[in-house]
């Protein structure tokens, strides 16, 4: 249920006034939390590639690959908790949200976005100017052939 907040004007009664930011926690689709700023993402990554990560340990990583200070961190640490990507219990932090479901998301998005779903344009696109060795080819082939059966 949306949050009300209520303006006062002096000459009508109290108008409830929705919060946008509300409805749209509320209406957002499951799939919305895979959405990822840069900085988020590489730092989901450092949670991904530690876990279970103690906080402070995780401070001195970001510090170290992001250059971030322990507010940066401690800030986007509890908007991801936040938004159900990550979980920090007792100073333990661990994902919920798997890299793999952030990546499966996000190459979704880039396929539907910029080439119409369409996977082969997606491919043209990608190998355009650009040689694949032996052994890329048959890994690509056996993907192929897998998701084809």
């Amino acid at each position: 249920m949306a949050e009300y907040d209520y303006s006062e004007n002096a000459d009508e009664e109290r108008i409830p006034q929705i919060s946008i930011e509300k409805i749209h926690k509320e209406d957002a689709s499951k799939e919305e939390i895979y959405r990822l700023a840069d900085g988020e993402y590489r730092f989901a990554c450092l949670v991904w590639e530690n876990e279970p990560v103690n906080s402070t340990l995780l401070v001195k990583l970001c510090a170290e690959a992001l250059g971030w200070k322990k507010a940066t961190t401690y800030t986007v640490l509890r908007k991801l908790c936040e938004r159900g990507i990550l979980r920090n219990t007792d100073a333990t932090v661990t994902s919920l949200v798997k890299k793999e479901q952030v990546r499966k998301f996000e190459s979704e998005e880039l396929l539907r976005k910029s080439f119409d779903n369409s996977l082969p344009m997606f491919l043209a696109s990608f190998l355009k100017d650009k040689k694949l060795t032996q052994k890329e080819a048959q890994e690509i082939k056996h993907l192929i052939e897998r998701a084809s059966k």
